[in-house]
């Protein structure tokens, strides 16, 4: 399932971004997508994540109440929309898609990756 990640760029602290996850083939719908992010020197880490119907969703504590993830899946395609921008939240951010049928929290649960967009958050 290629992926193209898009949306990034810089911002100052407090700001707003929407990152958007286009994917190509009729079975987006079918995967859960998540956005991961990897910051210099760290690991990468998964953010967020929804569902295929868009039902439900997970978040990493440190995003909780500023980011939102949603999805279209008549346009094939997941956005993160994250709100009063930290300098902590400066990364390269990717979306991945995954098969699991239970809740992938894991990189290895995601089977296809796009490139990534990179975030910074300017203090």
């Amino acid at each position: 399932v290629p992926l193209q990640a898009s949306g990034g760029g810089l911002v100052q602290a407090g700001g707003s971004l929407r990152l958007s996850c286009a994917a190509s083939g009729r079975t987006f719908s079918s995967f859960i997508t998540g956005w991961f992010r990897q910051a210099p020197g760290k690991e990468r880490e998964l953010v967020a994540f929804i569902t295929r119907s868009g039902i439900s969703t997970y978040y990493v504590d440190s995003v909780k109440g500023r980011f939102t993830i949603s999805r279209d899946n008549a346009k094939n395609t997941v956005y993160l929309q994250m709100n009063s921008l930290k300098p902590e939240d400066t990364a390269i951010y990717y979306c991945a898609v995954s098969s699991s049928e239970w809740r992938p929290l894991r990189e290895h649960e995601y089977g296809y990756w796009g490139q990534g967009t990179q975030v910074t958050v300017s203090s």
